[in-house]
């Protein structure tokens, strides 16, 4: 059975570092063949909008976020939104860039309990 690591990330596109580097943990973890969830919540649910701020986000000395994000996705990594944080937030489900799942608090909890570690960011 392979390991398991969950990044869980609360900030927002005006953090630039904060959402990216979640991004940088967990395509490094993909290569070592660990499976990786990453949950957004709070300001975090931003960066998942279509078209949004994620066209801009560029941390200094770091890959542009929505580089990472689109290797996280297309090498197996899996995405979990905060349903409420993305509600709150005026965010349409179609809004959401593919790949995009929404949760409730019982999967954040099942999804950290099952994993040998968790990051938060």
């Amino acid at each position: 059975m392979k390991e398991k690591l969950v990044i869980i990330v609360t900030h927002g596109p005006d953090n630039q570092e904060k959402v990216t580097l979640p991004f940088v943990m967990a395509t490094a973890a993909l290569t070592m063949d660990v499976d990786v969830t990453v949950i957004l919540q709070a300001a975090g649910v931003l960066i998942a909008k279509k078209g949004g701020c994620i066209e801009n986000v560029k941390a200094p000395g770091l890959m542009p976020l929505k580089e990472l994000m689109n290797i996280f996705l297309e090498n197996g990594g899996k995405l979990l939104l905060c349903t409420p944080c993305v509600k709150e937030r005026g965010i349409a489900e179609n809004e959401l860039i593919e790949g995009s799942n929404l949760i409730s608090a019982g999967t954040v909890i099942t999804e950290s309990l099952s994993a040998k570690a968790v990051l938060t960011y």
